[in-house]
């Protein structure tokens, strides 16, 4: 008899079993926490949209490499959504007469990109997504880089361990002219750029002559790229920098002249944040675009964000020693089976727990009494409860601590009390 081999998940995805998951749970609160702290509304927009929305601004890479894309049946291309902030940029467009100004909205979600997974990188991912639309001050964009330094702050990690690393789309473009790079080669000295850490140094020279460089443009951009000074002659990046010290996050911050994104849609300042060691691809990147929304349809408004995939942030929690002991259970509280005549009894018990807004599970089946408490250890549930003839006599119950051991036996009403209370 032949053997079924089992199905396997689809390459670059995850099963997020209750441990996983209870992570992701976690993530999701710290996120909202932080979102909400300064103001942002929650929305979120459709898994799947037209290729030609991505297709408008986001560039080449993303849409014709790493999109997943299907037809439907009556011929139009659609993706798997790869990123957020078109779509953000087309619901900005479709309701923009009737929005208030600015707009602070942020969403959590599952987002696709065909690539090759390895550490790091899936093609499932989750992630969190923030902009601030309507703003034309580089207060705005201090804003948020304030919210992604509050947020990496919120879950332990210091500015000794992680750094957001800031530029101007804006300065590096008038740098850009001032050494001969018009506009038609900007879009590709900027992906130059932005692959600089991630080739070796003979392979970057000859793919910036490829493009059109030469070698004293080549001398030039290096010189600029090793400037740490640079920012002081960008008014926007000034201010963000005075607005991240008032926030109290300046130190989180810092100038990199390398950072310029690979997305074609960003305008002004544009950031993003590494674990100082570099062990890690980067936690999050954003940055401002004056454009996008007008590119799909609307008025001009301007806009600026970031967003954080879940993969990453596990893996540097994990690395810095701060990921949280989470529980994978939501009950409180175990309600134990001491025998099966008394199971009316025992469901009464669970209901009034419940009523009492207790998450409370019970025993289906009598087993013996040890072997239930090792299930309630087990599964890291704190409590258990013990109803038996004894106690349903006396009108009590024994309420037993499993972290510590102890014990009492009292009225449902001081359980009810003694489980909400710790």
């Amino acid at each position: 008899m032949a053997t079924l081999t089992a199905i396997q998940a689809v390459k670059g995805t995850r099963d997020f079993y209750p441990e996983a998951m209870a992570f992701r749970t976690w993530l999701y609160g710290r996120v909202r926490a932080i979102s909400e702290r300064f103001g942002y509304q929650e929305y979120e927009a459709p898994i799947l949209e037209r290729l030609e929305l991505y297709a408008a601004k986001s560039g080449e890479e993303l849409v014709k490499e790493q999109s997943f894309v299907l037809r439907d049946r009556g011929g139009d291309e659609l993706a798997l959504r790869p990123e957020l902030t078109p779509s953000l940029a087309r619901m900005v467009a479709q309701r923009q007469a009737t929005l208030i100004l600015p707009v602070r909205w942020f969403s959590f979600g599952p987002f696709w990109r065909y690539e090759r997974p390895q550490r790091g990188r899936t093609r499932e991912f989750f992630q969190w997504n923030i902009d601030l639309l309507g703003a034309e001050t580089p207060a705005a964009d201090g804003e948020i880089i304030a919210i992604a330094a509050e947020f990496l702050r919120s879950v332990g990690l210091t500015s000794d361990e992680v750094a957001i690393r800031l530029n101007s789309r804006r300065l590096m473009e008038r740098e850009l002219a001032e050494i001969g790079v018009g506009d038609d080669r900007r879009m590709d000295v900027f992906r130059l750029v932005d692959r600089r850490d991630r080739l070796p140094p003979d392979k970057w020279r000859a793919w910036g002559l490829d493009i059109g460089l030469s070698e004293e443009q080549l001398a030039a951009l290096k010189a600029l790229l090793t400037n740490p000074d640079l920012w002081q002659e960008s008014d926007e990046l000034r201010q963000v920098f005075a607005t991240a010290d008032a926030f109290g996050v300046a130190d989180y911050l810092l100038y990199d002249a390398s950072i310029v994104r690979g997305l074609d849609y960003y305008t002004g300042p544009v950031f993003e944040a590494y674990d100082r060691a570099r062990r890690f691809r980067a936690i999050f990147g954003g940055g401002r675009y004056d454009n996008l929304v007008a590119d799909v349809g609307g008025d001009r408004i301007t806009g600026v964000g970031f967003a954080m995939g879940d993969v990453i942030a596990e893996l540097l929690l994990d690395r810095a020693g701060k990921r949280p002991d989470l529980s994978t259970s939501p009950s409180r509280v175990l309600v134990t089976l001491f025998d099966a005549d008394l199971y009316p009894q025992t469901l009464a018990l669970v209901a009034r727990l419940r009523q009492a807004g207790i998450n409370a599970e019970q025993v289906l089946e009598p087993s013996r009494l040890g072997k239930q408490i090792r299930y309630a250890d087990r599964k890291g549930i704190p409590y258990v409860t013990i109803l038996g003839p004894d106690e349903i006599e006396a009108g009590q119950v024994v309420l037993k601590n499993l972290d510590t051991g102890e014990q009492q036996t009292c009225s449902v009403e001081k359980a009810i009390e003694k489980l909400k209370a710790d």
